[in-house]
């Protein structure tokens, strides 16, 4: 503990929730350090009751991490570029979230992580998942492992925010653009996180089109294996919204998954997005 905060792990396979801290006060070296060790070690964090967090405070605490992406297909707040409204109307049946992700992989140098905060959630349902790829990695066989260690994989943004893509389709209240043609980015298909060192899968399924030098006939099989053994629930946690929570993961080693469960109910959420650097 750090200045009064308590860690408490929600899950064996990630994710902790962290209580004694106020995010829209400034924190100190501990504080920050704390929760820093934190992130690494649970991969992804939560922190309840933040109902002060206002914009400017989301982003300071964000800024602690990195420099703040401003999304090149989404548009965010008029006043806070590099905040992201993501909201779903009562009315709204469009099938919103349902995919496993890992944010901006599309990217040459992909997000770090995301900082996703309730402003409002419906009485039930909305619920989070989060599937820790170092552990999913770590379970494979040794042979797949020597298999994948020098395999690359392209992403990109093409399909997912293309017009007939599920993000365009589905997120008008984020005003998604169509990206038909976003570039093309080669990965790792193993990344070394670049803090803690460990080795862990790095592709998933909305964003990761093939493996370098295939086609995607040929880079289905394998890749269909690795997303369905990726999100094996013993690698998984699951976090339920409150008001004012916000959640912070890991875009290096974690995969997410918005549960679409709460038809005829508002869910309010903003985020903001730490930027990275190139996997290795």
């Amino acid at each position: 503990m750090a200045d009064g905060l308590t860690i408490s792990p929600i899950a064996g396979a990630l994710g902790a929730e962290i209580s004694g801290i106020d995010l829209s006060a400034e924190l100190s070296n501990e504080q920050f350090t704390a929760i820093h060790r934190a992130f690494l070690d649970h991969h992804v964090i939560f922190f309840r009751d933040q109902n002060g967090l206002t914009p400017d405070a989301h982003k300071a605490f964000a800024r602690r991490f990195g420099t703040l992406n401003v999304h090149p297909y989404v548009k965010g707040m008029a006043d806070h570029p590099e905040l992201l409204e993501i909201i779903k109307e009562p009315e709204d049946t469009v099938n919103f979230g349902g995919g496993w992700h890992t944010d901006m992989s599309f990217l040459e140098k992909p997000a770090l992580g995301s900082l996703l905060y309730a402003v409002q959630v419906p009485e039930s349902g909305g619920d989070t998942l989060f599937a820790n790829q170092i552990a999913a990695y770590e379970a494979l066989s040794d042979g797949m492992k020597a298999m994948l260690a020098p395999l690359k994989a392209i992403h990109s943004a093409s399909r997912e925010y293309s017009a007939a893509g599920h993000s365009a389709q589905a997120r008008k209240s984020m005003q998604a653009s169509t990206a038909t043609e976003a570039p093309e980015y080669e990965h790792p298909v193993i990344r070394t996180h670049p803090e803690s060192g460990r080795k862990g899968l790095y592709v998933n399924p909305a964003f990761t089109l093939r493996f370098s030098g295939m086609s995607r006939a040929e880079s289905k099989p394998l890749l269909d294996f690795l997303f369905n053994h990726s999100r094996d629930e013993r690698f998984t946690c699951r976090f339920r919204w409150s008001a004012g929570a916000l959640a912070f993961w890991d875009n290096r080693c974690c995969w997410h998954y918005a549960l679409n469960d709460y038809a005829g109910q508002r869910r309010h959420m903003r985020r903001a997005t730490v930027n990275g650097d190139r996997p290795v």
